[in-house]
């Protein structure tokens, strides 16, 4: 008897996908771990824990539902890893005649599918994964007649679509966006709700990864793995999220803190990505809380944006430059990572902290990213191949879909601006404003070249006098440039001494 093939990928675990609504006897359904996907980039240990631990669990619940199940673990001895020769031997070995896959989110993965066809004598054939709440084109056809590309824009246009936050056909409020709103430090109070992510022990998955020889970094951290792995998890993450840390989310989104790494983050990106939750209903919990709890419009509104805004358009960004967009490389930086990222052993201490915590958590939080990480690698003018290959890597939500324009763009500014406006860099000062880490810092985030000079200071103005070409004419830079143009040229000469100093001994910060 002929079987239809349905593969499955480990960010495709959405139960309520149109092909788990009734169960299908002619269908098998295919999953599998595979060395091709831990050994692309080097990744967290977390997160390969996080991806096998709930691809283990989804086929578990497919089994329960009587779904027809083969599930290829890494240490199958049949395992070919690589999907292509894992599916033509179960293909072969199962008198398949067809195949169905769910669109890929990764333009890799996308290109490989798409070539199926040619190596199997079976129709191959594509669906959509049921997640996004656009399509792949969407973004890049929203914009076709225009100059440049704008979120806000999108996002109006997002809210009006889907009847989110609004009064008729205007936004609750008499504002789109509370962002000016969402950007206080965080001083202790508030205080912090109980960690209510699950708790699970992966020691015997870890064991294997490790006898199976695949390399990764990052703390173990199996015996008490805190990541949810199922959909029940996920529900119940974002349940207690809305109910304990919504109403303070939007406040201290921005803010960072010397010991409270957690603040009041949602830790359900993994989710989303992985698709244990859907975009649409995470939107709709949060609007309903708003109507139901009086909670803070400028908290719900900020989280809302994320998703509804920022996450789709991120999505479409990507699809419309690839391939070719991991290529950018607008400031022509070439230098190598610091060893200490890979350590967090640097005397900088928002960047030992912000480095620390990932390596222990497989996790921090956009502005740690941006304004932390990534504000020093574009300053340092450290090659974003390799920022990129580093953030894929370490953090536990990061797809390349998401990741890469996150970093490229948004972050190292290697698109020339397609994304970002401007550069998104800053002195000692912005993170001395937004946290505590330099009042426990060997550096000083007052001076720019003394022994003890914060290297943000310097290497700010450094950067932006060493592209002044490129960056000169930017009209959101406008005030940098003005003050760049007046400084006096000893000290100048003296602030890039001192940048140059660091940059000769970056290992060693």
């Amino acid at each position: 008897m002929k079987k239809k093939l349905r593969l499955i990928l480990g960010d495709q675990l959405n139960i309520n996908h149109s092909w788990f609504s009734d169960s299908a006897n002619d269908y098998i359904y295919l999953m599998m771990e595979i060395k091709d996907e831990t050994n692309y980039v080097r990744h967290h240990i977390q997160k390969i824990l996080a991806i096998f631990s709930a691809m283990r669990s989804f086929s578990d619940t497919l089994k329960v539902k009587n779904f027809n199940t083969i599930y290829i673990k890494i240490d199958d001895k049949k395992n070919e890893h690589s999907f292509k020769k894992n599916i033509l031997r179960i293909a072969k070995e199962n008198n398949i005649d067809s195949i169905e896959y769910q669109q890929p989110d990764e333009f890799r993965l996308d290109e490989l599918f798409t070539k199926l066809q040619s190596s199997l004598n079976v129709e191959v054939k594509s669906v959509s994964s049921e997640h996004f709440l656009t399509s792949r084109n969407y973004v890049k056809e929203f914009f076709k007649d225009k100059k440049q590309w704008r979120m806000e824009e999108f996002y109006r246009h997002m809210r009006k679509e889907y009847s989110i936050l609004l009064e008729g056909e205007k936004p609750i409020g008499g504002k789109w966006n509370y962002d000016a709103d969402n950007r206080k430090r965080w001083n202790g109070d508030p205080k912090i709700s109980k960690d209510f992510r699950p708790s699970h022990n992966c020691e015997k998955l870890l064991n294997t990864i490790k006898d199976e020889g695949i390399d990764y970094f990052g703390a173990d951290s199996a015996e008490n793995f805190r990541w949810p792995i199922s959909r029940q998890e996920s529900l119940k993450l974002l349940d207690d999220f809305i109910k304990n840390d919504l109403c303070h989310f939007g406040s201290f989104q921005d803010a960072m803190d010397d010991e409270k790494w957690r603040l009041f983050h949602s830790f359900i990106s993994f989710s989303l990505n992985t698709k244990m939750l859907n975009p649409l209903e995470v939107i709709i919990k949060a609007q309903e809380a708003y109507h139901l709890k009086k909670l803070p419009l400028s908290s719900v509104e900020g989280f809302i944006r994320q998703i509804l805004g920022w996450r789709e358009y991120i999505r479409g960004v990507y699809w419309s430059q690839m391939p070719g967009y991991e290529k950018n490389n607008f400031f022509n930086h070439d230098r190598n990572m610091p060893k200490w990222y890979w350590t967090g052993e640097t005397k900088l201490r928002c960047l030992s902290k912000s480095i620390s915590q990932s390596l222990d958590n497989s996790y921090a939080h956009h502005i740690q990213r941006l304004m932390v990480v990534g504000n020093f690698s574009l300053l340092a003018g450290i090659d974003p191949k390799y920022i990129h290959q580093w953030y894929l890597g370490i953090y536990i939500d990061a797809f390349e879909w998401v990741e890469l324009p996150n970093t490229l763009g948004m972050s190292q500014y290697a698109d020339g601006g397609l994304l970002a406006t401007k550069p998104y860099v800053s002195s000692a000062a912005y993170i001395n404003k937004m946290s505590n880490y330099c009042s426990k810092c060997t550096y000083n985030y007052k001076e720019k070249i003394g022994d003890n000079a914060c290297p943000f200071n310097s290497l700010y103005w450094n950067f932006f006098d060493r592209h002044r070409d490129k960056l000169s004419k930017n009209p959101r830079l406008g005030i940098v440039n003005s003050q760049l143009k007046k400084m006096d040229e000893i000290q100048k000469k003296a602030i890039n001494k001192k940048a140059n100093e660091y940059l000769d001994n970056i290992d060693f910060i």
